[in-house]
């Protein structure tokens, strides 16, 4: 690896060029003993390291033991960049530890319905919160000498029918939504590698799309990574190859090569092609190596405590009725714990991002150990591990429980059964098992605790009953510590939700668009995902993006601009201050949200564009800072393939949450673009008129034309004016008796168009 990159392919045979670009076996790349190119391992999961014992295992369930942080949606509700940084940074020591070359992930998919079943392993409904979470993810974890994946690469965003299904996608909400993680990540933070999915985009399979892979990724973007495929996402070989996909995995024992030789040998496959991928996998190979540290080691007890402070920042605080939590330790009497799930967690999601924990707490001890014994506690099941049918036994025993505690705790959530990778969620409930037993235990003690454990958002038909509501999400492998420290105060709760959590099914964006069907699903709702759609639609939710409470308050003032009219050339500033006006130190996630007062393109309500999170003593003020650039105000215009931020007035919007706005104020955007509108004879003539540029050359070759001087002049009667308007220009031209022919008006339009 010592020889300069275009040295060592001219060096390799054909052969061996074409092993590079396919995995040897199930994780790893190939190797060319003979030129001193290793081979290096890629492995899952985004939240811990998932190491099989040998490259030809698939190994979920008995790999080597790694640290099992929080899962992707509960790191998101943390809204900490630092936090996921530090939790990067311990996943580079295990991968180093385990000799892991790339981890695969993180997962920044956005969340378009709550019933994808892989939803526990991505970010957030939201394009920014995703996008800013992943780039500290990507550049913690490769500052320590290890590559992320980012994953997957694109419109990913369901299980059912995952390696068929075709995303039918604007260009727009592509670009505004899909896209945009990803776009923030490369060109921020510059990941190893992205993995294309197993789906198709608009008709093509995302593994041979030369258009994402190539034109936007690699071209538009600048990656310089290597592409690689999911899991057997490859259908055929040489398509790929063109398209731009580098890698595929995992290995096939060689099957196959011999078809590509011959395709390059006859020159149906251009070799450029080939090397192009070769030289991009083995510059990743050599900056591995350059980092492989033999013999690394981590430890265990400080990942794990980690861990635990993850899951404690991640966890959101949804109800609080009369300040029942947190509960105190030094004086309740008796405490009923309830539910499975304290005693036998559900931590982390199913599927190939399956970790095998190093040690795993659980609810129910830590709570014994906070409280010096279980002397005061009282346990009950409350529920089959299968979440099968109500057992009456069961339910019998937890409301005895919970009648004699001064408190009652109830553990409740998702089964594996219910959501995993490879089938999505067939509705938003849990299981009938739960929701009785939270119902019953409810009827008969007052001070009720519900914590929940879950990857996605879930159906709350018992919302009024408890005073409490935890979300816990899959917390990780130290979960149950972290839950016991927010009970009881240790930890104020923090977290605040990164997808909204819907009253019911029908109310959710996709639901008339989801699952499709003859092998198509299309994105009908466009842009109004999440938050963007019930504001929209004026649809209130059960909880809002972005809600979160604390055992502490907060106060907002004192809004200010750097400049309240500034261009797209210049920085924007925001600035605020916040306190603490409680009794309780506490950190608080402030959202700035922008609003397009007036837009030629329909937009939001407002769209997230920057957040951060304060750490707080009581009575304590800090200011909070924001900077915002040109893009943030800026929609994505297909018809000129480009960025615009129009000029106008926007409405900038300090917030708790998505739907509690603290301070607002406006400003005013003098844009210094062009927007290069191609004009045609089939454009309706308002739009030549709402363009000066186009409007000055109509006066000035048209103007003199009784219909066109009318329709300049703006006096005829309204209901005329826009009947003719909005008809297309060349329709116009049947209004003027012969006095504008077809070949001048395709001149003024040539005209229009060179102008810019």
């Amino acid at each position: 690896m010592e020889a300069g990159i275009d040295e060592l392919v001219s060096r390799m045979t054909l052969e061996e060029k074409i092993a590079l670009t396919t995995g040897q076996d199930f994780w790893s790349t190939a190797s060319v003993e003979r030129l001193g190119i290793p081979s290096i391992w890629l492995n899952d999961g985004p939240h811990g390291v998932r190491r099989p014992r040998s490259g030809g295992d698939i190994g979920i369930g008995d790999a080597k033991k790694a640290t099992c942080f929080p899962t992707a949606a509960a790191l998101a509700s943390s809204w900490d960049t630092g936090l996921i940084g530090e939790v990067a940074k311990a996943l580079a020591r295990e991968c180093h530890a385990l000799d892991v070359q790339i981890l695969l992930g993180p997962g920044i998919n956005i969340k378009r319905t709550p019933l994808c079943g892989r939803n526990f392993e991505y970010f957030s409904e939201d394009p920014v919160l995703s996008g800013k979470m992943a780039v500290a993810f990507v550049k913690a974890l490769q500052a320590e000498g290890i590559g992320a994946c980012v994953k997957h690469y694109a419109c990913n965003n369901q299980e059912f029918e995952r390696m068929t299904i075709s995303a039918e996608v604007d260009e727009r909400t592509l670009r505004e939504l899909y896209l945009s993680g990803f776009e923030r990540v490369v060109q921020e933070a510059g990941p190893w590698a992205i993995m294309a999915s197993y789906n198709r985009v608009n008709g093509v399979a995302a593994t041979e799309n030369s258009r994402l892979l190539t034109a936007i990724l690699k071209r538009e973007w600048g990656f310089e990574g290597i592409v690689v495929s999911d899991w057997t996402a490859v259908n055929c070989k040489h398509k790929s190859l063109r398209a731009g996909l580098d890698l595929e995995m995992p290995g096939k024992g060689g099957e196959g090569d011999e078809i590509i030789a011959q395709m390059v040998r006859s020159g149906r496959l251009d070799e450029e092609t080939l090397d192009e991928a070769v030289r991009r996998i083995l510059k990743i190979v050599r900056k591995a190596a350059k980092h492989r540290r033999e013999g690394a080691s981590f430890d265990p007890e400080a990942h794990h405590a980690l861990a635990r402070r993850a899951a404690g920042e991640s966890i959101v605080l949804l109800k609080n009725e009369g300040d029942l939590l947190p509960l105190d330790r030094n004086t309740i009497g008796s405490l009923a714990v309830i539910g499975r799930f304290a005693r036998d967690p559900r931590y982390q999601g199913a599927g190939s991002s399956q970790v095998n924990p190093i040690r795993l707490d659980n609810a129910y001890d830590e709570i014994a150990r906070l409280l010096g014994g279980n002397n005061r506690l009282v346990y009950a099941d409350g529920y089959p591990d299968d979440a099968g049918a109500v057992d009456q036994a069961q339910l019998e025993a937890a409301v005895k429980a919970a009648r004699a505690a001064e408190a009652a705790v109830i553990f409740a959530g998702l089964p594996p059964r219910y959501e995993s990778e490879g089938f999505d969620r067939e509705h938003l409930d849990l299981p009938p098992a739960h929701n009785r037993l939270i119902e019953a235990v409810c009827r008969v003690q007052q001070n009720c605790v519900v914590v929940l454990h879950n990857g996605s958002a879930v159906t709350m038909p018992w919302v009024e009953r408890p005073r409490a509501i935890l979300e816990g999400w899959l917390g990780g492998q130290a979960s149950g510590g972290a839950i016991a420290d927010v009970l009881f105060g240790a930890v104020n709760p923090s977290g605040k939700l990164s997808e909204t959590f819907p009253l019911r099914l029908e109310d959710t964006p996709a639901y008339l668009n989801y699952p499709g069907e003859a092998d198509q699903v299309r994105y009908g709702e466009g842009l109004f995902v999440g938050y963007k759609y019930y504001e929209k639609k004026k649809i209130a939710p059960l909880f809002p993006f972005g809600f979160g409470l604390s055992y502490t308050t907060f106060t907002y003032s004192d809004l200010a601009f750097n400049r309240e009219t500034f261009t797209d050339r210049e920085p924007l500033k925001v600035a605020l201050k916040v306190l603490n006006s409680g009794r309780m130190a506490g950190r608080e996630i402030v959202q700035l949200y922008l609003r397009d007062e007036e837009s030629r393109l329909v937009r939001p309500e407002k769209e997230l564009k920057a957040f951060t999170k304060v750490q707080l003593e009581p009575g304590e003020v800090k200011t909070v800072e924001f900077t915002l650039e040109a893009k943030d105000f800026a929609y994505y215009d297909s018809g000129t393939g480009a960025w615009f931020a129009e000029t106008g007035w926007f409405e900038v919007l300090i917030g708790s949450s998505s739907a509690d706005i603290k301070l607002t104020g406006k400003v005013y955007l003098n844009s210094t673009q062009r927007q290069r509108k191609r004009y045609h004879k089939l454009v309706p003539f308002k739009y030549f008129l709402e363009d000066p540029a186009a409007r000055a050359v109509i006066e000035q070759e048209l103007g003199d034309t009784p219909l066109f001087a009318v329709l300049l002049s703006g006096t005829l009667d309204g209901t005329l004016t826009a009947l003719l308007s909005n008809m297309p220009v060349i329709k116009l031209l049947g209004y003027t008796a012969g006095s504008v022919t077809a070949e001048t008006l395709e001149q003024v339009i040539t005209r229009i168009n060179s102008a810019g």
